[in-house]
């Protein structure tokens, strides 16, 4: 179903399949977790289903005058998240290179110490009071979104001896079906931890890599406030619908 208030026609199409050479392998033994958590048999493909094929609507009536200020959502009245401040924004793209408008992005992240607001990080870097690591916001008619941030701070891990996680912000994505369902991270343009991160090394395409890292984008930057990130993101496209006289499709 097409969005609220708008009159684009809802497309209701097959999604593509998944290209299993671009995702990194589900089983990959430099990062710990992955060899309990990863399949231990061949993998099925089955065509969509109809409940993968629709999805959720999400209304701006849903999102708080603050979701999309990491900054501030979490501050007490006249104070402000400690850390470097960052506009982070970009557009979700499908594999056609068409925007998803009216998707929700949530995302989430450590302070910039580099510690969560979990219970069960022990990480020794403080909490910043006024930092709750979290927000929420939707694209808009042509895919963009945007929000305000700290830059997050690396962290170490006990997945070997001397692992650290690079600076990166965690993203939940729900396009217009759950086929498009995406979790991804955002890692930071010149960070060295990006190519000594074990997550980061089970994708096997540099190529892939690179498109999980934001550039500095100078021109989106506020003067004397903030520096600015751009970070397009791509969902799972629809397949065109073939007809007999046009077998490319539409």
């Amino acid at each position: 179903m097409a969005e609220p208030g708008s009159n684009r026609t809802p497309e209701t199409g097959a999604f593509f399949q998944r290209d299993r050479q671009w995702h990194p392998p589900a089983f990959t033994p430099g990062y710990k977790s992955s060899v309990l958590r990863s399949p231990q048999k061949a993998l099925l493909s089955f065509d969509n289903t109809l409940s993968e094929l629709t999805g959720p609507v999400f209304g701006h009536a849903m999102i708080g005058e603050r979701d999309n200020d990491l900054i501030h959502n979490f501050a007490k009245p006249g104070e402000s998240a400690i850390g470097e401040r960052i506009i982070v924004h970009g557009r979700v793209l499908d594999e056609r290179g068409v925007g998803v408008p009216g998707a929700l992005l949530e995302f989430w992240q450590a302070n910039a110490g580099g510690r969560y607001r979990h219970k069960k990080d022990g990480y020794l870097a403080p909490l910043d009071p006024n930092f709750g690591g979290c927000g929420r916001t939707l694209t808009g008619e042509d895919g963009a979104y945007a929000f305000r941030t700290v830059r997050p701070g690396p962290y170490p891990w006990p997945n070997g001896p001397n692992d650290w996680r690079p600076a990166h912000i965690h993203f939940s994505l729900f396009g217009h079906g759950f086929a498009q369902r995406l979790i991804t991270q955002m890692y930071f343009e010149g960070d060295p931890l990006i190519w000594r991160c074990p997550i980061v090394g089970g994708i096997r395409d540099k190529a892939a890599v690179e498109a999980l890292i934001a550039a500095l984008d100078m021109q989106s930057t506020i003067p004397m406030d903030a520096l600015a990130y751009k970070f397009d993101i791509v969902l799972r496209g629809r397949r065109s619908t073939l007809f007999e006289n046009r077998p490319e499709g539409n």
